[in-house]
């Protein structure tokens, strides 16, 4: 039996119309700054980026009484209005048949390791209500006829604590904060793009003062770049992740992130080591995951060789047609590759068949009018000849319909009529795609509020580093949720979103003039040659498979590229350009530290852990295909320790110093008592070092 959801919905679910912006205010005041006329805004707060996080930190903040604004390069045009996967995941409390567990739930979320156990905790405690405050704006969460959430398995998620109202659920949750920012009459300057945070005082004395930012609508003789001041006393990153830093990206394209804002400022950063890479559509048509049913309906996938041959590559993987397409199946909940999953004929054995297609220059397609075709020697496919958990949950879906396209029109229509809308019609022709760079688990090092190591200046979203090596999928999506109001709480019950009172004019003297250093029309270094050498260098030796002598070999080239654009800046030959170079000044920077981080993990004897495998001759496990050992392919295992560690990377000086520490702890048995512990909400001790 299919499903028949009528068109109005699936088009509801699909075509998600994002609310029109208000008129934007002026600014209060110009200020002559190096000899130019720049408009200046102030504001007790604030946060740069318009997508879920930063839109929740807003809310939050101008419903505590703060006067806040937002600053966007695009409004609605970044990774949680344009990304995503089929089933767009928001992991939440709350298990499969018992009902809330938040300790579980927590130690799922830093089960990976490299995570601080507070932090768990605490996205675990705030999820709930996270959740309950998007259905109350709007979202249109899936419940039952009793009211109770429905809900799946997900990545690194053995309960079923996922929910999502279709492909677009964050593009939702970012279209009912938006409708709420504008109903609370926040401002939000669109096509401003933040280029430098400005600082002052020095040691544990330095903190925030606000940002430099590009406008063009504000280019004129008098500011020839559009640049635009916005000063204010807290400061919160919510641009998201470095989008820009893989040439293999399911990103959106021009998501910059915060990384290389936050090294510039001398911010500390984490876990730069880690990151998600799984199966996607390129980045050069419709970006977007292949996770969930779009493999669990198990298509054939096959490549193409220059000449055009088909190639039925995963047969050389996998010994019997049931193993290949159960573990094409695992896909949907097994997304991201994992070093692990490459041993015994498991999931990520897909992948890395995949990544080594590409390599040799051929392209992998997903064909939904065709069931997988046997390895050779083993019975052809069929439903009733699959692994037991796949078996079971095609069964209890439903989806035993002959050919792939039938069952995934039955288990998930938006799923096909996602792409349709991008004028691919997967029902009609094969969907080609690839091994893609799509999470950055690392990021600005935060304390359980959001607080960076700059006073004054907060990250959430992915622009923070709370995830550790691994996450249940949909985790970010709440953690930005979760941190969003943590920020806006602490910043308000401090009285850190007071109107800014001036006194900002000499760090802007120093930002301008760090702007122009880099910004020099007779530079050799152009941006296409920049933006291919970073890409390039990162997708090629920081991709999924790394190793020691590759990562070093361009984290040298990548520390001469930098030294190359001190010296010569980068050729901006028009002011349209000027906020790219910037911003490509700092992909620079961010890709020097993802290479310096995995470059120290290695030194140090780091194994594969997460989406990374540590490739090494004296390896101790190697993936194993149908005709023997992929000894190419021999890696380190993980280092149990490590786990109970983070890397911690800042700039300093114009060069980048490494440290670890342990992972905070978090007592479970510890209980809270209310006549003990209100005192500390009341006066506010909770929001002091170590919690009152």
């Amino acid at each position: 039996m299919s499903v028949n959801v009528p068109e109005a919905i699936l088009d509801a679910l699909t075509d998600v119309e994002m609310p029109r912006l208000p008129p934007e205010r002026g600014a209060t005041e110009t200020m002559r700054v190096g000899g130019w006329d720049i408009p200046v805004h102030r504001h007790g707060c604030v946060v740069v980026g318009s997508g879920a996080a930063g839109l929740r930190a807003a809310v939050e903040l101008r419903r505590r009484g703060c006067d806040v604004a937002v600053v966007s390069q695009s409004a609605w045009g970044g990774t949680s209005a344009c990304s995503g996967s089929d089933k767009q995941t928001l992991h939440t409390a709350n298990t499969a048949d018992r009902g809330d567990d938040l300790k579980a739930m927590a130690r799922a979320i830093r089960a990976g390791g490299a995570m601080d156990a507070d932090t768990a905790y605490v996205e675990a405690v705030g999820s709930a209500r996270a959740m309950a405050s998007l259905q109350y704006l709007g979202l249109p969460l899936p419940q039952d006829r009793f009211g109770g959430t429905l809900r799946y398995q997900t990545d690194h998620d053995e309960v079923g604590r996922a929910t999502s109202c279709g492909p677009r659920t964050s593009r939702l949750m970012v279209k009912v904060l938006a409708e709420e920012a504008i109903r609370l009459g926040i401002p939000l300057l669109n096509q401003t793009t933040a280029v430098r945070i400005l600082t002052a005082g020095s040691g544990a004395a330095r903190h925030a003062l606000g940002i430099l930012a590009i406008r063009p609508r504000h280019r004129s003789e008098a500011n020839p770049l559009g640049l635009v001041l916005l000063e204010c006393a807290a400061l919160v990153l919510a641009a998201g992740g470095p989008g820009e830093l893989y040439r293999d990206s399911v990103y959106p394209n021009g998501c910059f992130g915060s990384l290389g804002l936050a090294l510039e400022a001398g911010i500390d950063l984490v876990n730069l080591t880690e990151s998600q890479f799984g199966i996607g559509t390129r980045r050069e048509g419709f970006p977007w995951n292949l996770s969930g049913t779009y493999v669990q309906a198990l298509p054939h996938i096959y490549s193409l060789d220059q000449s055009g041959a088909e190639h039925h590559f995963l047969a050389d993987y996998y010994r019997s047609t049931r193993e290949l397409a159960s573990n094409v199946f695992r896909k949907g909940y097994q997304w991201p590759f994992h070093a692990t999953r490459m041993l015994d004929f498991g999931s990520s054995l897909v992948d890395l068949a995949i990544h080594r297609e590409t390599s040799a220059g051929r392209r992998v397609f997903m064909d939904f009018n065709r069931n997988p075709l046997p390895v050779p020697g083993s019975a052809p496919f069929g439903l009733d000849d699959l692994d037991e958990d796949a078996r079971s949950y095609l069964a209890t879906a439903g989806a035993t319909q002959a050919l792939p396209i039938e069952r995934l029109r039955h288990m998930n229509p938006l799923a096909i009529e996602l792409y349709r809308r991008y004028k691919i019609d997967i029902a009609a022709e094969p969907l080609e795609f690839a091994v893609n760079n799509q999470h950055m688990n690392g990021g600005i090092a935060v304390d359980t509020w959001g607080r960076t190591s700059l006073a004054g200046c907060y990250a959430v979203g992915e622009a923070a580093g709370t995830h550790g090596v691994t996450r249940p999928g949909g985790a970010a999506l709440n953690a930005g949720q979760v941190f969003g109001t943590r920020a806006a709480e602490d910043i308000a019950a401090r009285g850190l979103a007071a109107p800014a009172a001036g006194g900002i004019a000499a760090a802007a003297e120093e930002g301008v003039a760090a702007i122009r250093a880099t910004l020099r029309p007779e530079s050799p270094l152009g941006l296409p040659k920049i933006r291919e050498s970073v890409q390039a260098r990162m997708s090629e030796h920081a991709g999924m498979i790394c190793d020691g002598p590759g990562v070093a070999s361009a984290l040298a080239e990548a520390r001469a590229l930098n030294a190359e654009i001190e010296a010569r800046g980068i050729a901006s030959g028009r002011a349209a350009e000027a906020a790219r170079a910037l911003q490509w000044r700092q992909m620079a920077l961010a890709s020097e530290a993802v290479l310096a981080a995995l470059d120290h993990f290695i030194a140090q004897g780091g194994g594969s852990r997460g989406a990374r495998a540590i490739i090494a001759a004296d390896g101790e496990a190697v993936p194993r295909g149908r005709a023997g050992a992929l000894e190419d392919y021999r890696f380190r295992t993980e280092r149990a320790a490590q786990r109970g560690e983070q890397i911690h990377l800042r700039r300093e000086d114009g060069a980048i110093r490494i440290t670890t520490r342990p992972n905070r702890p978090f007592d479970e048995d510890a209980k809270s008592f209310f006549e003990r512990d209100w005192p500390d909400w009341l006066t506010g001790r909770i929001y002091e070092p170590g919690g009152g």
